[in-house]
């Protein structure tokens, strides 16, 4: 294997640049492997949890949720940011309550990505919940989703058709994808 360690850059300042309700900004002066240096913008970002959602038949239930940045409408799996106390799976249990109104006790941890690894140090932890059961809605005042419940072979099939085309989302449904394989459930 190669020894990538001669890669690193060292951190030599760091400047808080803007303090957001959920993101920092920061300006990073480096000392890159070759002893120049340059610098980096980069955002802090507290993590975030990821759930799908899988019903016994097979189906998987998803959310249609407006975002602002893009100006669209994207299908999605329950997710949201780690709360100041919470683990990720704590924040897990409670997004999939908040936005779908479903409680699980089956949540299975299936590991974790970095989706803007050029930018932010935001990592996403992924779950598959089974053993669902309907409770009331808890959504945040300021969130509106709309619950869509579709075949987890048909959530797949508009992945690789482009239908899908949130990152975290593509990500999610395909490690869930591999763990529902090995544990036999589709």
């Amino acid at each position: 294997m190669t020894d990538s360690r001669g890669l690193v850059e060292e951190q030599k300042f760091s400047k808080e640049v803007f303090i957001g309700k959920l993101l920092h900004v920061y300006y990073d002066e480096v000392l890159l492997p070759d002893d120049t240096t340059s610098s980096r913008e980069w955002i802090k970002h507290p993590g975030a949890s990821a759930v799908v959602p899988v019903f016994e038949n097979g189906d998987v239930m998803l959310i249609n949720q407006y975002r602002y940045p893009a100006k669209q409408i994207f299908l999605e799996v329950p997710a949201g940011k780690i709360d100041s106390g919470e683990n990720p799976h704590q924040t897990a249990e409670r997004e999939l309550r908040e936005e779908t109104g479903i409680e699980t006790k089956e949540l299975h941890y299936i590991g974790h990505f970095f989706p803007a690894i050029g930018y932010a140090d935001e990592v996403i932890h992924i779950y598959v919940a089974m053993d669902l059961k309907f409770n009331k809605d808890a959504t945040d005042d300021d969130e509106f989703v709309q619950k869509e419940r579709i075949s987890f072979k048909e959530a797949v099939r508009m992945v690789h058709s482009g239908e899908i085309n949130d990152g975290k989302t593509i990500c999610c449904l395909l490690r869930a994808e591999e763990f529902l394989k090995k544990a036999g459930r589709i």
